[in-house]
């Protein structure tokens, strides 16, 4: 069977899980698996060799635990089209019900671009109907996205508008080089956001500021995003391109040693809480607690502070 994938930074060893028009692809050592028969997989090749748009590759030994999601979509800078959509989705719901993983980066492996937002060109031959058909799973994937319950990461190297923002946008953390360009943009196409971005943006940087940048469709740079808390960290870019996914690979490693059920149950505590009054936050937070106190990961971390040593996690 003949595969494609998009072009890697090979600075380890890597695992891929790779999905393409329905066929799921999880490599390590350069062996495949796939749940098609080889007759199907043949008849399939063809139509899918162009059609790879998002990559994983999970990284290992110091860095094992966490996982890149790659889009590389290059001929439409990464636009949200029906493949790429649907690719991402798969992706994410394998992502979710994986234990190992600690922390997802969500990176471009295109140029100058994050991501573009929607892909217009597929939009313009939609009717009404199914835009709004469309628009709503592109709504369903960034709750998807959000709904991960490991900590994850936009590294924004490049453009983000639109939907491209969006997905940035239910990420927990970003990072972005000053030169990126980001912003929901949709009412300069007659639009508004519908991908989540009306709703998160406003949580993030209060509803003035957030009305005011997306009734009027401005842009951003990485350091004005920065000023205003819509990004975590922002990086020169470098002559690689790839600055802002070097601050993010930064910040996961210093989420990667920390007990990974008390950092799963934090986010789900946070992000629970503040969709609440107050009183119903904190007795999400004691529900997330009391499911921390019996694991082992919790006696670890007494026994490594009692014992003045590094403790050793393994989420359980």
């Amino acid at each position: 069977m003949t595969t494609l994938f998009c072009r890697l930074a090979a600075h380890r060893r890597t695992a891929h899980v790779t999905i393409r028009d329905g066929a799921r692809l999880v490599g390590r050592g350069g062996r495949f698996l796939t749940a098609h028969t080889a007759a199907n997989s043949r008849s399939q090749s063809t139509q899918a060799a162009d059609r790879a748009e998002v990559d994983l590759k999970r990284l290992e030994g110091e860095d094992e635990g966490i996982v890149e999601v790659m889009m590389c979509r290059h001929k439409a800078r990464n636009a949200l089209g029906h493949v790429f959509v649907s690719q991402m989705k798969e992706l994410v719901s394998t992502l979710s019900r994986d234990s190992a993983v600690r922390v997802v980066i969500f990176r471009s492996l295109v140029p100058g671009v994050f991501c573009a937002g929607a892909d217009l060109k597929e939009r313009a031959l939609m009717n009404n109907t199914e835009s709004d058909l469309f628009v709503h799973g592109l709504r369903s994937l960034m709750t998807q996205i959000a709904s991960l319950p490991t900590p994850t990461i936009a590294a924004m190297d490049g453009t983000a508008l639109g939907g491209g923002l969006e997905l940035a946008l239910a990420c927990d953390l970003r990072t972005a080089a000053y030169s990126a360009q980001m912003g929901l943009i949709e009412t300069t196409r007659g639009l508004l956001p519908g991908a989540g971005g009306s709703q998160r943006l406003p949580r993030m940087v209060g509803i003035t500021l957030a009305k005011e940048l997306i009734f009027t469709g401005r842009r951003l740079g990485g350091e004005t995003a920065l000023e205003m808390g819509l990004v975590n960290r922002a990086v020169q870019q470098n002559q690689t391109g790839d600055a802002a996914y070097g601050e993010a690979l930064s910040l996961a490693r210093e989420i990667l040693p920390q007990a990974p059920i008390a950092v799963r149950m934090a986010k789900e505590a946070m992000n629970r809480g503040i969709e609440v009054d107050i009183s119903s936050a904190m007795a999400i937070e004691r529900m997330c607690y009391a499911r921390v106190i019996p694991t082992r990961d919790r006696q670890e971390g007494m026994a490594a502070f009692i014992e003045k040593r590094p403790p050793r996690y393994t989420g359980e």
